[in-house]
């Protein structure tokens, strides 16, 4: 994946990331890019590790793994964030 791609799809995921966390995350969009890479990356391993296969069309599973995992790291970095800079 190059590096043009990895933040598009960070952004794609860290903003469905940000759409199932209940509340508002007063995150900045570079952090929420940030964290949908490493989300995109942690699901793609998960899901590997889960046995799940690439299919010829989209990987439902596999973007379940990745918008979640990004969830739960926007999730853990939301308050340290509004704790620094309240």
């Amino acid at each position: 994946m190059s590096f043009l791609w990895a933040i598009i799809a960070g952004l794609i995921i860290g903003l469905l990331a940000k759409l199932v966390i209940p509340g508002r995350q007063p995150i900045p969009l570079w952090l929420t890019v940030i964290m949908g890479i490493i989300g995109a990356v942690a699901g793609n391993a998960l899901a590997t590790a889960f046995g799940v296969r690439d299919t010829g069309g989209i990987d439902w599973i596999r973007h379940i793994f990745q918008i979640g995992i990004a969830a739960v790291l926007i999730a853990f970095v939301t308050p340290l964030w509004a704790r620094r800079h309240a």
